[in-house]
């Protein structure tokens, strides 16, 4: 009857402004357990009397309420700094008020957190993005008789910061992802508690596979994949004029010679430098040279020449000095993602799994832009020493016959497996008329650059390298086989390697 009155009381002119009569009927709802009249006299009082404690007091019940733990929170706080007894705040938080507020500040606090993480990943992104138009109007408009312009420079040295950032901010995603697989499974359970119904199966299928996740992407932290240089080396005595011709190439480029060349089964032909970070920082690594024997048939030595001076072009600028970072995250990213796999978490619905393919996507734009300048540059160091005809030339001839080694190899392989004879020597075998090689050397030649490629297509390396002017160094004869000693060995041994790697010994 009281609560009847003294809301009629409220709306009555007279009692405008009176904090008692809105206070009392707060009091009489609060004690009656009645809501409106409680929402009522609560908004009256803080449109009324909002530096009363007793406004923000009920305030805070209203929003207990409601279930706005972090309002009823501040609204008591409030009231305690206008005069509330501390005891009296203290006991209304400690009803479970503070305990679900803080949850609720943790979920707020852990929104934003992942909101700027989520913001980090689409910078480094737009970066990416920018970084290859900026390379790519530089390679179009910059002089290419110049071996690297200062405008190149600084692109490099902003692509190896940009690197190294996107390598800490994968080592600062992984605790992040760790918690969103860990909070979703949790996130999912509670839901299930709300519901008063717990599918007991699903929920520890949900679980062992966060907790085969977290395990998996911790143990690819420490997980140590021991590489093995390919191939085997090449004694000075088996290609003495080869290596005579990698001496005059590095002193043609005013760059250190290689000092090791492995001989590889496939078509390969690369660089590397294999030492200590402080070795490579100092230019004392030990420089190595991948040559594929299958990609020696034909390949005349004046165009081989300058493939060799644009591989020697990687070291003369520095290329193969760094790049750890790069390496090492493209590395863990890959053995994360086996992980994955084996375990049977590589799904749609994993987080951590999806993580993994967005950030492997955008440190391959990333590092591949930065590949892709490298490429241009040690082309031109090509072409200046031994002509764009003859660097052209070389470039084809390793395309095609990477398309006709192939389709050769493949073909000899099945058919000596399905036989069970041994295999034939797969360096000499003729190479018939076939339409599929053609397209698939045509389709290498004329495709178009993108940006997930690490080098760019050949009609446009083609095309930069046209625009410089003519070589400085005089042609030369012969075929790269003319270079070694003993070429039916080499071929007889690289066959037998693949026979090995095979199981077929």
């Amino acid at each position: 009857e009281a609560l009847i009155l003294v809301s009629e009381a409220v709306d009555k002119p007279g009692a405008a402004n009176d904090e008692a009569y809105p206070g009392l009927l707060a009091q009489l709802a609060v004690d009656l357990e009645r809501i409106d009249p409680l929402r009522k006299a609560t908004s009256k009082l803080m449109a009324e009397h909002p530096n009363l404690a007793m406004s923000h007091y009920f305030n805070a019940i209203v929003a207990a309420y409601d279930e706005e733990w972090i309002k009823a929170e501040t609204e008591i706080k409030t009231a305690e700094s206008l005069g509330m007894p501390h005891d009296a705040a203290q006991a209304f938080l400690d009803s479970g008020v503070g305990s679900r507020a803080k949850v609720w500040h943790y979920v707020y606090y852990s929104i934003v957190l992942i909101g700027v993480w989520v913001a980090g990943l689409m910078i480094l992104f737009l970066v990416g993005k920018y970084m290859s138009r900026v390379t790519l109007r530089s390679i179009e408009t910059e002089d290419p008789n110049k071996a690297t312009s200062q405008s190149q420079l600084a692109i490099r040295q902003w692509y190896r910061r940009l690197i190294n950032f996107a390598g800490i901010y994968y080592a600062i995603s992984i605790p992040v992802v760790l918690f969103l697989v860990l909070a979703v499974a949790a996130s999912i359970t509670y839901a299930f508690l709300m519901l008063g119904r717990i599918p007991i199966k699903l929920v520890l299928f949900l679980w062992l596979g966060a907790l085969i996740t977290v395990y998996k992407m911790v143990r690819s932290l420490f997980l140590k994949v021991e590489q093995d240089d390919p191939g085997r080396a090449l004694r000075t005595e088996e290609a003495p004029a080869l290596w005579e011709l990698t001496r005059k190439v590095a002193q043609a480029v005013e760059t250190r010679p290689i000092d090791e060349i492995r001989v590889t089964p496939g078509t390969e032909l690369a660089v590397y430098e294999k030492g200590t970070l402080r070795e490579r920082s100092s230019d004392k690594a030990k420089r190595i040279l991948i040559l594929g024997v299958g990609t020696l048939n034909g390949f005349r030595t004046n165009s081989f020449r300058a493939v060799l001076a644009h591989e020697y072009g990687h070291f003369s600028n520095r290329d193969t000095a760094g790049g750890d970072v790069a390496l090492r995250l493209n590395d863990h990213m890959m053995k994360f993602a086996y992980a994955m796999y084996m375990s049977q978490q590589a799904v749609w619905w994993n987080i951590a799994f999806q993580f993994l393919r967005v950030y492997h996507f955008i440190f391959r734009r990333l590092s591949h832009g930065a590949t892709r300048l490298q490429e241009v540059l040690a082309d031109r160091v090509a072409a200046m020493k031994y002509g764009a005809a003859a660097f052209e030339d070389g470039l084809r001839h390793v395309i095609l016959r990477g398309a006709e080694f192939n389709a050769v190899a493949s073909r000899e392989i099945n058919e000596s497996m399905q036989a069970r004879r041994a295999m034939a020597n797969l360096y000499e075998i003729t190479l018939t008329e076939n339409a599929d090689i053609k397209a698939a050397a045509d389709e290498a030649l004329t495709r178009n650059t993108t940006e997930d490629d690490t080098h760019p297509c050949p009609t446009d390396r083609f095309r930069y390298t046209q625009r410089m002017t003519p070589q400085t160094e005089p042609l030369i004869s012969g075929m790269v086989w003319d270079l070694f000693t003993n070429r039916e060995a080499l071929t007889a041994e690289m066959t037998s390697m693949v026979q090995v790697g095979l199981g077929q010994d």
